[in-house]
C-alpha cells in the first residue's frame, strides 16, 4: 500500500511512518506542510492519504478541499487534535472519508487505512501516457518505447515515473533523493546519476535521441 503522510509534527510523523513500515510493509511517504501535500497528492498515486488538520501552509481540511475542487477522488484520512462534533462534520464535509482523533492506537490507524484502501478508489490519473513514442503505463509497470519493451527495476521505473509526471520540467537532486530513496536515507547523490545512466542505456538501445536532459549542477528533466 503506497501512503501519503502529512504530518508538522517531527516525533509523531517518525513514529506513524515507522511502525506503517514495520507494522503494515507499506511504502510510506512524508511531507510536514500543507503545499507539499497537495503537490505530491497531485503528482503521484497513493492508496490513501493521512492529513494531520493543522500544518503550515495550509491545512489538513484546505488541502482536502482542493484537492476534491480538482476531481481528486482517492481516499483521504483526516488526522487530528480536534474531536467536536462540528470539527468531524467540517473535517468530512471537506471531502475526507474517515476521521481519526488524536491520540490513537496505532493498530486502529492501520485497520482504518486496510478500510480505506478496499474501498477502490478512482484508477491512477493519467494511467498511461505517450510522449512521442514512448508509452509509459504507471499501472502495469511496463515501458514501451516504439515496439520494444523496455525492462526497468523497481527504482528505474519510479526515477522515471517522477520525471516523466513532471515531463518539460527540471527536477532537482533533492527532489529525487527524497521522493525515490527518502532523505533519511543514505543513498548519495551519486547513486541518483549511476541509476539515470541506467535508464539512458536501456533507453538508448532502441532509441538515439536522448530523453533525459541532465541540467548541469540541479538535476534532470524527461524533454517531451
Amino acid at each position: 500500500m503506497n501512503i501519503l503522510l502529512a504530518e508538522d509534527d517531527s516525533t509523531l510523523g517518525e513514529l506513524i511512518v515507522f511502525m506503517l513500515k514495520k507494522k503494515g510493509g507499506y511504502n510510506v511517504e512524508w511531507v510536514m506542510e500543507g503545499e507539499d501535500a497537495f503537490y505530491y497528492a497531485t503528482n503521484a498515486h497513493y492508496d490513501v492519504l493521512i492529513l494531520d488538520w493543522m500544518m503550515p501552509n495550509g491545512t489538513g481540511v484546505e488541502v482536502c478541499g482542493r484537492l476534491r475542487k480538482q476531481g481528486y477522488s482517492g481516499a483521504i484520512l483526516m488526522l487530528t487534535a480536534k474531536d467536536s462534533v462540528q470539527d468531524r462534520i467540517d473535517g468530512l464535509d471537506s471531502g475526507a472519508d474517515d476521521y481519526l482523533v488524536k491520540p490513537f492506537e496505532i493498530d486502529e490507524l492501520m485497520a482504518r487505512l486496510r478500510a480505506l484502501a478496499r474501498r477502490n478508489y478512482a484508477p491512477i490519473v493519467e494511467e498511461e501516457i505517450q510522449v512521442r513514442d514512448l508509452v509509459f503505463n504507471r499501472m502495469s509497470h511496463v515501458v514501451r518505447l516504439g515496439n520494444e519493451v523496455i525492462q526497468l527495476s523497481k527504482r528505474e521505473f519510479q526515477l522515471l515515473d517522477l520525471l516523466v509526471q513532471n515531463r518539460g520540467q527540471v527536477i532537482s537532486r533533492e527532489v529525487i533523493l527524497d521522493r525515490i530513496w527518502g532523505n533519511d536515507s543514505d543513498v548519495a547523490p551519486k547513486t541518483i546519476d549511476a541509476t539515470v545512466k541506467l535508464i539512458r542505456k536501456k533507453l538508448k538501445k532502441v532509441k538515439k535521441e536522448q530523453l533525459l536532459q541532465s541540467i548541469r549542477g540541479v538535476g534532470y528533466k524527461f524533454e517531451a
